[in-house]
């Protein structure tokens, strides 16, 4: 990306471009909004916890009538700023900074997407990322349960979200808490991702007692856990 929009110097947009450089999280919840894209011609987008900006770049590129992201690290805000403009996109967006619904309250949305950090550990820092970057809690639900629950408050009529979901995070907790909000999920994809050994390591030990042989497998050092992205919509819409 050209440096042409005054929001980074070189040092700073080289960081920025770094520690939030897109995971196979984004790339599978991308592949699956490209098959939605009639859906996406013409949506008001929100993005929770939008990074680099690049869901919402390619959001923009299949037609989004407007996109806006909210991400509690500044550096997210400006990256996602420099990406869409440089793109030619920057008219139809914009970028908050705070905490989930905060920066929305009193909006609706035609289509909510979020990669929230969900993986279950204790706070620690990641190499070469920065320290809110997969920090979900010993259960991974520090973030996941209060974005269900403010999910339905922010959803247009006829509104859907597509999220990422690791499945050893309770999927059923999931489906409970959405079908409190008159809300209900099902399964669009699901993938097998490496799991690096410096993650593995910190998981919740319960947590990978409970699931090793189901949602994770592990072969020596190497590590694999399932992850779904679920398409939410009110309970008993069509699909």
């Amino acid at each position: 990306m050209a440096n042409d929009c005054g929001l980074f110097d070189g040092v700073e947009l080289g960081h920025a471009l770094s520690v939030l450089r897109p995971s196979e999280y984004t790339a599978a919840l991308i592949k699956t909004l490209f098959g939605m894209r009639r859906f996406v011609r013409g949506a008001d987008v929100l993005e929770i916890g939008s990074g680099s900006g690049v869901v919402l770049a390619a959001l923009a590129g299949m037609g989004a009538g407007a996109v806006c992201g909210v991400d509690i690290e500044e550096a997210a805000v400006r990256a996602g700023e420099a990406l869409l403009r440089a793109m030619g996109a920057g008219a139809l967006a914009e970028f908050r900074r705070g905490d989930l619904w905060e920066p929305v309250a009193g909006r609706r949305f035609d289509l909510v997407v979020a990669n929230l950090p969900h993986f279950p550990s204790p706070a620690c820092d990641f190499s070469g990322r920065l320290a809110s970057w997969s920090n979900g809690g010993e259960d991974g639900r520090r973030l996941l349960d209060p974005f269900l629950g403010g999910l339905a408050r922010h959803l247009a009529p006829g509104g859907r979200a597509v999220i990422t979901h690791n499945a050893f995070v309770d999927l059923a907790r999931t489906r409970r808490l959405l079908a409190e909000e008159g809300l209900a999920a099902r399964v669009a994809h699901t993938v097998m991702l490496a799991l690096p050994e410096e993650k593995l390591v910190r998981m919740t030990e319960a947590i990978r007692r409970r699931e090793e042989g189901r949602s994770i497998r592990s072969y020596g050092p190497y590590g694999f856990g399932r992850m779904h992205i679920l398409d939410i919509r009110a309970d008993g819409a069509g699909r």
